[in-house]
């Protein structure tokens, strides 16, 4: 079973401030929309309006005028989530977190709707907060059927329905699918699930390389892993990011802000207790266009002197030097870290 919270950040505003339900939320940034920042989440009558997550807040404002616009409260979402959590490690014996509003759970019963339903109610009556649950043989199906349930619902995604619900969605309905990948495919003539599913995988792996050629085919099937580990959730990675107010145009002070960044993602590192292996940079130039660059470190590390020369590394990449709008920077663990 896949368990995802329905608008969660948003659902946990609410419950904070009730004078607001059945009203647009939006939540993100500082939650003043002048300025610059990007939506976090919205509710769903928000999301009646085109308002979702990455939206730039001022657009938000502009779609939806009438919103209430919050700051981020992180630690309110991460005690929310934990209460969550605790109530699917009370319900199933293995339980694998995803992040704040959603887990997989592993579980034995001869009536999944049932049991889905127990979790709605258990999770409801600890928390006031709604889910909806995705049942299926596998992660994949799982993970999807979640989608057709919500808000609240029930969905169950298997082998026997996967082509009936699925068959006439464009590729890019599938997990793990996205916009580029799914134009790369509609080059070759495949744009549905079924398509993708019937295709050659001869000629996906020539497209795609030997190994994601033929797992595209195997996704478009429904066929997916079944493990979900009991293991604590551990992050792959910490990372900061700063939207600036003004566009910064002086590479000088873009390489300071780097510097500034990665000296914040560092102390993440070492409150993890975890080295990085691996550092990357993300720039939004203006007006929203948005790349990545990354370098691997010489050997794992705690050291802010060796994340902040990574980071400045990997911004070397950047051969661009339009505005820049908004800096990260992203420390990645290893693997082995997480064990």
């Amino acid at each position: 079973m896949h368990v995802d919270l329905d608008q969660f950040i948003a659902a946990v505003e609410v419950l904070r401030h009730p004078e607001l339900h059945g009203r647009p939320v939006v939540v993100g940034g500082d939650g003043d929309p002048a300025k610059r920042g990007v939506v976090s989440t919205a509710s769903y009558e928000a999301r009646a309006y085109g308002v979702h997550s990455g939206l730039p807040m001022r657009t938000a404002a502009r779609r939806c005028p009438d919103a209430v616009f919050l700051a981020v409260d992180k630690p309110a979402y991460e005690a929310a989530s934990s209460e969550v959590m605790t109530v699917l490690h009370e319900l199933a014996p293995a339980v694998e977190v995803m992040g704040w509003d959603e887990a997989f759970l592993a579980v034995e019963t001869d009536d999944p709707e049932s049991f889905a339903r127990q979790v709605q109610d258990r999770v409801a009556a600890a928390t006031r907060l709604e889910c909806s649950v995705g049942i299926g043989e596998n992660r994949l199906q799982a993970k999807l059927a979640t989608g057709f349930g919500k808000p609240a619902g029930v969905f169950r995604l298997t082998s026997q329905n996967w082509f009936e619900v699925l068959g006439d969605q464009p590729a890019s309905a599938l997990w793990g699918i996205g916009a580029k990948t799914a134009h790369k495919l509609e080059e070759l003539g495949i744009r549905t699930v079924a398509g993708l599913a019937s295709a050659d995988v001869a000629a996906l792996a020539a497209r795609f390389g030997p190994t994601n050629g033929p797992w595209l085919v195997l996704v478009a099937r429904g066929i997916g892993s079944t493990e979900v580990s009991a293991d604590p959730y551990v992050p792959k990675s910490r990372s900061r990011e700063v939207t600036f107010q003004q566009d910064l145009t002086d590479w000088d002070e873009v390489r300071s802000e780097v510097v500034k960044i990665a000296g914040q993602v560092t102390g993440d590192v070492l409150a993890e207790r975890r080295p990085a292996i691996r550092i990357v940079v993300k720039v939004r130039y203006k007006p929203f266009f948005t790349s990545t660059h990354g370098v691997p470190l010489a050997e794992p590390t705690s050291e802010r002197a060796v994340i902040e020369q990574g980071a400045l590394a990997a911004l070397e990449k950047f051969t661009d030097r339009r505005p820049v709008r908004l800096l990260g920077v992203r420390a990645e663990f290893g693997e082995e870290d997480a064990r």
